[in-house]
C-alpha cells in the first residue's frame, strides 16, 4: 500500500502522488519541437519528481542523459579542465540504466576532453545521426558560476549552429533549479561572488537567450488533489468528502506540492486518518509550528537579504498595496524563492501557510527585539475556559494593557508596529490549540483581516487605522461582506487611532450591524 511522502523523489508505484500526467504531456512537447528550456521553481516543488516522470516517457523515443548537480564538489566548476571530466562522467552513469549499448555509453567517457572547444566537438560526434536530450538537475547548487555560464554559452553556440544546418547537437536541453538561467547573474550577486569582466558582459547577459519559455502550471489545483485523496480513499475506505477536503488543502496551500504532500502525510499519519475539515486545519497548525526545510530556506533568505525581508514585512504586515512587477530585483527574487505571487496585478504572499508562517516570525521577532513593547500580564488560562476561547475577553484585556503600554513619546514605533503588537499579544494566547493567518487579498494600508482557528470555532478580526467617522461605517460594512463570506454571525474590530492628543482610553463595546454583531474596540 502506497504512502504520502515530502522527501526526496517520489514513484508512483511507492507514494501517493498527484497525477502531472497533463503536465508531462505539456513538457514533452516542448522537447518534440526541440526546445531548450528551463525548469525554475521554488525549492520542494517538485522538479526532481517532474524530470523523473518525464525521463520515463521520453525514453520510448529518445536518449535521455538525466544527470544532476547535487552533491558536485566545488573544484568541478572551477577551470573548464574540472568540469568536463565531470559532466562526461555523470552521463556515463546516466546512460547505465538506459537501453543504450554499453559501447555507446563508453564512448561518451573521453579523457582527452579537457576544454569546451573539445567538448563541443565530442557532443557533436556523439549526438550525430541520433535523437539525444540532456536534462540536468539542481543546476545551481554550485555558487561558483563562471565555468558553467561559459558552458551554457558553448550549448547556445552549438544550438545556433544546428538550426544553420552546421552542427550536430543536443535534440532537446532542459535546466531545472531555483533560479532561472535567464537571471543566474542575479544569484552571483546575492552570494557576493564576482561580476563578469567587461569583456564577458554579452556573455553573461544571454547565456540562455535561445531558452523558450516554460509556461507549465507545476502547482496542484483542488481537481487534481482530489484524484489523489481518490486513490487513497480507495485504498482505506475512509468515507471522506473527497472534493470537500481537497478544496481545503488548497486553501492553505495554493496546490504548493510539498504543502499539499505534508498535509495528506499529517491526516494520514498523525492525526489518525482523520480526514476532516477540521483536522485539515489541525495539520496546517502542525506544519506552522513545525521546523522544515522548506520554512528553513524562507527564514534563511529573508534574513540573508535585509531589502527583502523589510519588503515583505511592508507587504504582509503593513498592508502595502504594490504593484507586481517581476522585474523589479526584490519582486523577482521573492517570486524566485516561491513565497511571492502575482494576485490581481498585486503582490502577495503564495499561500496561507506561508503568511502564517512568516507571521509567526515577524511576531517572534519584535517580541524578542521590543520587549519593553510587549504585553505579557494575560495568560492562556485567563481567555480559554473549556476549550473555548473567549475572544471579546481577549480583546478587553488587550485594550486594557494597551493603554498602559501606549506612549505618544513612541508614537511612530505604534503606528508601524501597531498590527504586530497586536499577533504578539495573540500568539501566546492560541498556541498549541489554534492559529491565525492574514487574509492578504484583504490587507492595505488602512485595514488587515485576521482569521483565527480555535478548535471547532472560527472568528474574524478586522484591524483599523482611524481615519474619521466616515470610514468607521466603512469598516463595519466590509467587515459585514467579509463576515458573510465566511458564513459568521460575529465579528471583531479592532481601530488604532494615532492622533495625537486624544484622550487614550479605549473605547469597547457591542455593535448590532445589519443583523450582524460586532464587538468594536478602539485604542
Amino acid at each position: 500500500m502506497c504512502e504520502f511522502n515530502v522527501t526526496g523523489l517520489c514513484i508512483p508505484e511507492k507514494h501517493y502522488m498527484v497525477n502531472i500526467h497533463s503536465k508531462i504531456k505539456q513538457i514533452k512537447k516542448l522537447v518534440d519541437a526541440q526546445c531548450y528550456f528551463t525548469i525554475n521553481r521554488a525549492r520542494q516543488y517538485g522538479k526532481t519528481t517532474t524530470l523523473a516522470c518525464l525521463e520515463k516517457i521520453l525514453e520510448d523515443e529518445y536518449i535521455v542523459l538525466s544527470i544532476s548537480f547535487e552533491g558536485v564538489g566545488e573544484g568541478s566548476f572551477e577551470s573548464q579542465e574540472g568540469f568536463c571530466p565531470m559532466f562526461l562522467r555523470r552521463i556515463v552513469r546516466a546512460l547505465e540504466f538506459t537501453p543504450v549499448s554499453k559501447m555507446y555509453a563508453q564512448e561518451w567517457l573521453n579523457n582527452n576532453v579537457s576544454s569546451f572547444e573539445l567538448l563541443s566537438d565530442h557532443i557533436t560526434r556523439m549526438c550525430k545521426g541520433k535523437k539525444v536530450v540532456l536534462m540536468i538537475d539542481e543546476i545551481d547548487k554550485t555558487s561558483n558560476n563562471r565555468v558553467f555560464i561559459h558552458f551554457l554559452g558553448m550549448l547556445r553556440d552549438k544550438y545556433l549552429a544546428r538550426n544553420k544546418g552546421k552542427d550536430y547537437t543536443f535534440h532537446s536541453v532542459i535546466l531545472a533549479g531555483v533560479y532561472d538561467i535567464k537571471n543566474i547573474k542575479l544569484k552571483m550577486i546575492n552570494e557576493g561572488s564576482y561580476l563578469p569582466a567587461p569583456e564577458e558582459n554579452k556573455l553573461y547577459n544571454s547565456p540562455w537567450n535561445i531558452a523558450a519559455s516554460f509556461k507549465v502550471d507545476m502547482s496542484f489545483n483542488p481537481r487534481e488533489i482530489a484524484a489523489m485523496l481518490n486513490e487513497y480513499e480507495s485504498d482505506h475506505h475512509i468515507g471522506m468528502d473527497i472534493m470537500a477536503i481537497a478544496e481545503e488543502i488548497h486553501n492553505f496551500t495554493s496546490g504548493y506540492p510539498f504543502l499539499v504532500s505534508r498535509i495528506c502525510q499529517c491526516l494520514d499519519e498523525e492525526l489518525d486518518k482523520n480526514w476532516t475539515l477540521q483536522a485539515v486545519q489541525q495539520a496546517v497548525n502542525i506544519i506552522i509550528n513545525e521546523q522544515n526545510m522548506l520554512f528553513d530556506d524562507i527564514f534563511k533568505n529573508l534574513e540573508s537579504y535585509k531589502d527583502l525581508y523589510d519588503f515583505v514585512y511592508s507587504v504582509l504586515i503593513m498592508g502595502e498595496q504594490i504593484n507586481f512587477v517581476i522585474n523589479d530585483p526584490l519582486i523577482g527574487l521573492g517570486a524566485t524563492f516561491g513565497f511571492l505571487k502575482n494576485t490581481n496585478g498585486k503582490v502577495a504572499i503564495a499561500n496561507k501557510i506561508f503568511e502564517a508562517a512568516m507571521t509567526n516570525y515577524y511576531v517572534s521577532k519584535e517580541y524578542r527585539l521590543n520587549p519593553d513593547k510587549k504585553i505579557t500580564k494575560v495568560l492562556p488560562c485567563d481567555v480559554v475556559q473549556n476549550g473555548k476561547f473567549d475572544m471579546e475577553l481577549c480583546l478587553r484585556k488587550f485594550a486594557e494593557h494597551y493603554a498602559e503600554l501606549f506612549s505618544e513619546r513612541d508614537i511612530e514605533f505604534f503606528e508601524r508596529h501597531g498590527r504586530l503588537l497586536f499577533l504578539s499579544y495573540l500568539k501566546p494566547l492560541i498556541n498549541g490549540h489554534g492559529f491565525y493567518h492574514i487574509e492578504s487579498q484583504f490587507t492595505d494600508l488602512r485595514r488587515m483581516d485576521i482569521v483565527v482557528d480555535f478548535g471547532q470555532e472560527q472568528f474574524i478580526i478586522e484591524l483599523k487605522l482611524w481615519h474619521g467617522e466616515h470610514y468607521k461605517q466603512e469598516a463595519y460594512q466590509q467587515l459585514l461582506g467579509y463576515m458573510v463570506s465566511k458564513n459568521v454571525h460575529t465579528g471583531y474590530l479592532l481601530t488604532f487611532d494615532f492622533r495625537r492628543g486624544r484622550h487614550k482610553q479605549p473605547h469597547v463595546g457591542w455593535v448590532d450591524f445589519e443583523g450582524k454583531r460586532i464587538f468594536d474596540v478602539v485604542v
